[in-house]
């Protein structure tokens, strides 16, 4: 073969891959507009999807981060360095558990000892809340994860059998049951099939993922809560500890 030869082979398999790629989005462009919706959708979940991921990534790594410095601190004995009052909203959840029972904390020593039990139970009451409300702040937006992860299949199985059944209407008004005629609807339904699994795949790993995250960062709450009621007890009954 000559070089001539290669040069033109080279042309012409360029030439029908442009044809390929252009006939691709020339089939998307021209779907039926309910399969076009279908496709929109899934586009639009799929973009939620991994914006949800992206956030929930890092927020909750650095909660888990600040959350496990301030226990390393109060355990150290530099609690105090954080000067926790009623009323301030530190950037990390454990100094916000003991922000939390902070009053309680400095009331230690000037109350009557028939009041310690009253004491203790209001500062495990308001731990409890707060361990409730870090949890619910940081999970809030994976529900999203789910609702995707289980709709996506669904949406794109019904562009699917909107795309089959243009594809037998079809047949059905040119009595022709060549590619030509059963192709388009075919690519479209099966391209809704594929969309619907990307969006959800993704989803449905990293809602998982996610769960099991928020499960060990509210154990971890749990735990230092249970702490902080432990030494808040010792404080009342046995002096400064």
């Amino acid at each position: 073969m000559t070089r001539m030869d290669k040069r033109m082979e080279s042309q012409a398999l360029a030439e029908v891959t442009t044809e390929k790629a252009f006939s691709m989005v020339e089939l998307l462009m021209s779907a039926d507009p309910v399969v076009k919706l279908v496709l929109i959708a899934l586009v639009i979940a799929s973009i939620w999807s991994w914006a949800v991921v992206a956030e929930k990534f890092f927020a909750i790594g650095g909660a888990r981060k600040k959350a496990d410095e301030f226990e390393e601190a109060f355990w150290n004995g530099r609690a105090d360095d954080y000067e926790m009052r009623p009323g301030q909203n530190p950037d990390n959840a454990g100094a916000r558990l003991f922000a939390a029972i902070s009053r309680e904390w400095r009331d230690a020593k000037s109350i009557s000892p028939n009041e310690h039990g009253a004491l203790v139970a209001r500062a495990e009451r308001s731990l409890r809340a707060t361990v409730d409300r870090e949890v619910g702040k940081i999970s809030n937006g994976i529900g999203a994860l789910a609702t995707i992860g289980s709709a996506s299949p669904f949406i794109g199985l019904f562009g699917t059998v909107w795309g089959i059944m243009n594809a037998f209407l079809n047949i059905s008004a040119q009595e022709d049951t060549s590619l030509a005629v059963v192709g388009g609807p075919i690519a479209e339904a099966l391209f809704a099939t594929g969309l619907g699994l990307i969006a959800a795949i993704p989803a449905v790993i990293f809602y998982n993922k996610f769960s099991g995250d928020l499960n060990r960062y509210a154990d971890t709450l749990d735990a230092f809560s249970q702490d902080l009621l432990v030494r808040l007890s010792r404080r009342v009954s046995d002096g400064p500890v």
